[in-house]
């Protein structure tokens, strides 16, 4: 493939030959179905076998949240204005065909916000330091709240790896039937009494998720609550290490986000693409988001809150994205919200298209429902209005995407190389290079637990190059289906 740029050096103001080096730069780039990969020469005197260096490494001195803010803007600022110097080429080609204002829209939104989001996330990921727990043994009681309805085949299961805690305090186990028409109630109870757990089963006929957990929640008398979906697989220390970190964090912290991972990988390849978006993806997101104290989802799969603190904000709304309107619900009071990857869960992701898309979709317009609830500039944190601004952000970034990047990859076929050049040169270097950071931490904590990481390398690989291709058009679906109104379906 030949890349033509036409030079006019009074239109660009700069030398030819530099943008001949930038050309062969990215024709090997492009090479490679457009992931970079980059050399790292180390000049170091120690030996070989001292060489070894984990970014999870303690820093020595600590840094201030607010200065790691900082750094991490000043470094986006750079890339991106870096981004716009070497695009302007591709810039100006485009406006040819679309005008220049519809041009900087469509690369802004390929390529310099993604840039500068992806910069800001690999500088927080590197300057990030999980604090230490004050007690991992803690023993104080705790109520894990379990919305159900129709989980017959699944909820055995998920009892069971409860009863394996290894958590010194009481579990209460609070399950709500919401309107089940299977044995849901009936399985749980002998598994209960199987597995010498504390259960009690409620019933509610209302449908709904939030009508559930609201039911659920007039029952809870301990000052924490987990709550769990009914085909989430906890891992044996996964409580322990949950009510540890909010037991060890500020007084203003009211719920703590769990990390969830995906235990069905091996279904088929959907399944396998989906595990490294848990592994790496949504991991990387949730742990920049609560370094800056505003993990924007406690998801209700798996995470912990502080009972009378849902109750002040009068608990789970009506909404589709139950879970996230009630996280920024609990943020706009000046309450934090933490993310801990030691406490682990599994979840069963779905394995048909059809079911994929609802999900994300779901996910997308429960994003727009939290906007709706609580503006960005509602927030009274300074890093929650920041990370609730990038929320706010990604309708639009979802749209270019969805409707520019497939006309624009075929046209790289034909050598016109300004709508994937700048993304390929300026948003996959940064995603693969956060990857990477992430990767070694989840490294770190898999051998904690006693887990071992699955060679998935075809997954991995769809995951780097098609992903985004499928999940911007599903999320575009989501915003639009909110914004007609469509019947929401939880399921």
């Amino acid at each position: 493939m030949c890349i033509q740029y036409k030079y006019d050096r009074q239109k660009i103001g700069l030398k030819k030959d530099f943008w001949r080096n930038m050309e062969n730069y990215i024709k090997k780039c492009l090479k490679f179905g457009g992931v970079l990969f980059f050399s790292v020469k180390m000049n170091t005197n120690l030996p070989l076998n001292n060489q070894k260096i984990s970014i999870n490494r303690r820093l020595k001195k600590y840094i201030p949240v607010k200065n790691k803010f900082i750094v991490g803007h000043i470094a986006a600022f750079l890339w991106m204005s870096f981004s716009i110097y070497l695009s302007i080429p591709w810039v100006l080609d485009l406006a040819d065909l679309v005008s220049l204002p519809i041009s900087i829209f469509i690369i802004t939104g390929l390529a310099y916000i993604p840039g500068y989001l992806n910069m800001f996330m690999v500088i927080s990921l590197l300057l990030d330091r999980q604090p230490p727990f004050k007690n991992e043994r803690p023993e104080k009681d705790i109520t894990i709240l379990i919305a159900a309805r129709n989980e017959a085949d699944k909820i055995e299961n998920t009892l069971n790896y409860i009863a394996k805690q290894d958590y010194d305090g009481k579990i209460h186990v609070l399950l709500v039937d919401n309107g089940s028409t299977d044995r849901t109630a009936e399985k749980a109870l002998d598994a209960a009494m199987r597995l010498n757990l504390d259960l009690v089963v409620l019933k509610e006929e209302k449908p709904g998720k939030f009508n559930a957990l609201n039911k659920g929640l007039q029952h809870i008398c301990t000052d924490l609550m987990i709550t769990l979906d009914a085909d989430t697989l906890l891992h044996k220390s996964a409580v322990r290490y949950l009510v540890a970190r909010i037991e060890s964090a500020p007084s203003d912290v009211c719920a703590v986000a769990g990390a969830v991972l995906v235990k069905n990988s091996r279904d088929n390849l959907l399944a396998r693409i989906q595990e490294w978006d848990y592994f790496l993806g949504i991991a990387s997101i949730k742990r920049m988001q609560g370094l800056y104290q505003g993990t924007l989802v406690a998801q209700g799969a798996y995470s912990i809150y502080k009972t009378e603190w849902i109750r002040k904000v009068g608990g789970w709304p009506d909404a589709i994205g139950e879970d996230i309107v009630l996280s920024w619900r609990l943020m706009v009071n000046n309450w934090k919200i933490y993310f801990e990857p030691y406490a682990v869960a599994f979840t069963e992701v779905p394995t048909s298209m059809s079911h994929f898309c609802k999900q994300r979709s779901r996910w997308a317009r429960g994003m727009i429902e939290a906007l709706k609830a609580v503006k960005p500039w509602q927030q009274p944190q300074l890093y929650v209005k920041y990370l609730t601004t990038i929320d706010l952000l990604l309708p639009y970034l979802d749209t270019v995407y969805t409707l520019c990047w497939l006309p624009g990859l075929i046209g790289a076929f034909f050598g016109y190389y300004y709508i994937v050049g700048p993304m390929t040169l300026f948003v996959v270097p940064l995603t693969l290079i956060s990857y990477w950071i992430l990767y070694e931490y989840q490294k770190n904590v898999f051998k904690k637990l006693d887990l071992k990481i699955r060679k998935n390398k075809v997954g991995f690989i769809i995951f780097v190059l098609f992903y985004q291709i499928i999940m911007s058009p599903v999320s575009f679906w989501g915003y639009i289906q909110e914004f007609i109104k469509l019947k929401r379906i939880w399921k």
